[in-house]
């Protein structure tokens, strides 16, 4: 079978829900943490989206969380006849566990980190002792709970001798599902990943992977890309990327990035959700979709002349996807100090209604262009041009009101 093809199922595990809220941007916006009533609604976002499985804070966080858990789970149920997968983020402790049951989660996503840099300053165990620890922890809860989902991982992975993996791997494959390769700190590279990747099957074929990249080099993205080639089953993410430090892919830049390899993608998720649902964040978080998520506006927005006259013949001369599909209905130009007499005649005679001849619009862009320093906070690209084109004494038909001023949005 090609490469390019997987013979398994694509699964997003969400974690807006825990590595989201751990976000810097959370501080930054001053959220903190989302309430109750937002997880909710983010919660239906996904479910509409067609992601089925997320991840949760272990409820010995605190109580809030921990109650926070047991509603979320109640109103995702209440929303779909799919099976969902609730996973609890646990270390590997019975009494965490059990608490995490409690709530009722259906998975575990356990974790111990192995590393030589764990060992001596986290964990503060041998790796024999941390083997030892892990096979005893999961094998009592296999026994207790033989229908569980568990997925262990090994923190840090990629910094972690992968001699050190397969010894707790070994040790523990039989009693889980899945087993995860978290790039913790962000510093592997897509050859890595597919390397580690090759080997994980090859020494574990009946049970599943997951990965967990973080962005500390930009390279998460193209980490998932190059894991789920090799063979992942399940990719973490979340919503704009939300996660410690850099963040994580975010579940519409994978979901947007796998579509174009794997087709089947656009059968098992609703991905005209995907733009609506970063435009939910926003306005719980009160500000942009980023300009470095695929799945924007921004993605389809133009301020160089040249640009902008080739979209306004043809959007595909310089937009190559099709966003569209993923609920991105619009594009935008951006009037500005880089735009050209093309867009200045478009801008004054469909937006702003003027009478106006292409030789007008490339006098008047001329003396637009020289004045470009007067644009700033306190006057804006459009009241600027206004003023010259009224100058000019140019016609004018009454527009109705609800015509956009601040950006030019052309619907498809």
């Amino acid at each position: 079978m090609p490469a390019s093809t997987p013979a398994h199922r694509i699964e997003i595990v969400d974690t807006t829900f825990r590595d989201g809220q751990q976000s810097p941007l959370l501080f930054d916006t001053e959220k903190y943490r989302f309430t109750l009533e937002e997880k909710k609604v983010l919660m239906t976002g996904l479910l509409e989206l067609g992601v089925t499985h997320f991840e949760f804070f272990s409820p010995v966080v605190g109580v809030a969380e921990a109650q926070d858990v047991r509603e979320l789970i109640a109103h995702a149920s209440a929303l779909t006849q799919k099976p969902l997968r609730f996973l609890a983020h646990c270390r590997c402790n019975l009494q965490d566990i059990e608490q995490a049951l409690e709530t009722g989660c259906n998975g575990l996503n356990l974790y111990l980190g192995v590393s030589p840099l764990a060992q001596q300053h986290n964990a503060q165990k041998s790796l024999e002792e941390s083997v030892q620890l892990v096979q005893e922890v999961i094998a009592t809860t296999r026994a207790a709970h033989p229908d569980l989902y568990i997925r262990f991982s090994a923190e840090d992975a990629f910094r972690t001798p992968l001699e050190d993996i397969f010894r707790l791997y070994d040790a523990i494959y039989p009693y889980v599902n899945t087993l995860g390769m978290p790039d913790t700190v962000g510093i592997a590279e897509p050859e890595d990943v597919s390397a580690v990747v090759a080997q994980l099957r090859q020494r574990y074929p009946n049970v599943a992977l997951e990965c967990h990249f973080h962005n500390d080099r930009g390279l998460a993205l193209a980490n998932v890309i190059a894991a789920v080639r090799a063979g992942v089953r399940y990719v973490d993410a979340s919503i704009w990327g939300l996660a410690e430090r850099s963040g994580i892919p975010s579940v519409t830049g994978v979901l947007f990035n796998l579509s174009k390899r794997y087709p089947e993608i656009a059968q098992q998720y609703n991905l005209s959700q995907c733009y609506p649902l970063n435009v939910l964040m926003a306005s719980i978080l009160g500000t942009l979709v980023p300009y470095t998520e695929p799945v924007s506006l921004t993605n389809r927005t133009h301020t160089a002349g040249v640009h902008q006259k080739a979209v306004l013949n043809e959007k595909k001369v310089y937009e190559a996807h099709n966003l569209h599909d993923f609920g991105v209905d619009k594009n935008q130009l951006l009037l500005g100090p880089l735009s050209g007499w093309n867009l200045i005649y478009y801008y004054l005679k469909e937006v702003e209604g003027f009478v106006i001849s292409k030789e007008q619009a490339k006098q008047i862009a001329q003396e637009f262009k020289g004045r470009t320093s007067e644009i700033g906070r306190r006057k804006k690209p459009e009241e600027l041009l206004l003023e010259i084109a009224e100058a000019h004494g140019l016609l004018r038909h009454t527009l109705p009101e609800e015509v956009p001023t601040a950006r030019l949005e052309n619907l498809d």
